[in-house]
């Protein structure tokens, strides 16, 4: 018997498959029942494909040719998520453009993808720094900003005062900067946002109606959240402050008031005596990430110098 020789039989294939469109979509007026299969688009990266990607690959790779042996009318695309923090940030590093540097790894990428054998339909190839893409992605924006589900706010974002830009949460790493080591801050900056939460209601009382397994409807239970209770004002002198509970029922033992590091009201509620303590309190706890923040579940503070009216008592409390 002649020995497996994966590198002469792979390409002999694949040279055949790509010369016959062996994996292209036929016609949408074709009888055969569809299926659109895709997975999760890469950032094409100087380093290439790498494990995590062909895992992620296979698996769809075996319900397309699952599909395909079925009859089916099987649509995968291939594509490449080119926008975002990674391209700017090689760009700093290498000082070679985002252009540049994403044409030369994609063409890397179609090219292991292609080694892999994978049954793509490479006619549906998909760049989302093309202008022939993001114009539709740039429409979809524009019907929501109509809409008012776009909106700009200030937030905080994690900022590298030595590279000059903001961070993600995975890219800070015990404070500092994950590429230049620098320790880094909390910026407050004016972002984009989409209002999610004008659909939380509906989309949590349809996750029971989807053939999903019940762990992952839970899990979307829990990350949309949803906890019902009431809104309750405390004043202290001319500012208002909200708080939401779930057991308004408590409110009659409330012995103090928190607010977060980040609340805009704690700037014109500390005195001249608290003021060092509190900037003290919040920039340290601005340096922490959310998910340290909750982690953490012993309650620290410290005192603003205000103080605020219990509604339920009339008694002032602590802020």
């Amino acid at each position: 018997m002649e020995r497996y020789d994966p590198l002469k039989i792979e390409q002999k294939w694949q040279e055949r498959w790509a010369k016959g469109e062996a994996f292209k979509a036929r016609e949408l007026n074709d009888d055969a029942p569809k299926m659109y299969l895709a997975e999760m688009f890469p950032y094409p990266s100087g380093a290439g494909l790498h494990v995590g990607h062909v895992r992620n690959f296979t698996i769809v790779d075996v319900l397309t040719r699952f599909y395909r042996q079925q009859q089916f009318n099987v649509l995968r695309p291939f594509g490449y998520d080119t926008f975002g923090l990674p391209a700017e940030n090689y760009a700093i590093k290498t000082g070679i453009s985002p252009e540049q540097a994403t044409a030369t790894n994609i063409e890397n990428f179609r090219k292991q993808a292609k080694k892999l054998g994978f049954a793509v339909d490479w006619s549906r190839e998909v760049n989302t720094s093309n202008p022939d893409y993001y114009k539709w992605t740039q429409w979809c924006f524009l019907q929501l900003f109509k809409k008012g589900l776009a909106y700009q706010k200030e937030s905080y974002q994690w900022w590298c005062p030595v590279d000059q830009t903001v961070l993600a949460n995975e890219q800070v790493e015990n404070g500092h900067c994950w590429r230049c080591g620098s320790e880094v801050e909390k910026k407050k900056m004016k972002q984009w946002f989409f209002k999610i939460t004008a659909y939380a209601d509906e989309l949590l009382d349809e996750i029971d109606a989807l053939d999903w397994p019940e762990k992952i409807k839970t899990m979307q239970k829990n990350w949309i959240g949803r906890s019902v209770g009431a809104e309750i004002e405390f004043e202290s002198g001319k500012y208002k402050i909200k708080v939401f509970t779930t057991r308004p029922d408590t409110l009659f033992g409330a012995t103090f008031l928190v607010l977060a590091p980040e609340h805009p009201l704690i700037s014109k509620l500390v005195t001249d005596n608290t003021r060092e303590k509190v900037d003290q309190y919040c920039t340290a706890a601005m340096k922490k990430s959310e998910i340290e923040r909750q982690e953490n579940k012993e309650k620290t503070g410290v005192f603003t110098g205000s103080y605020a009216i219990n509604p339920a008592t009339g008694e002032e409390i602590p802020i």
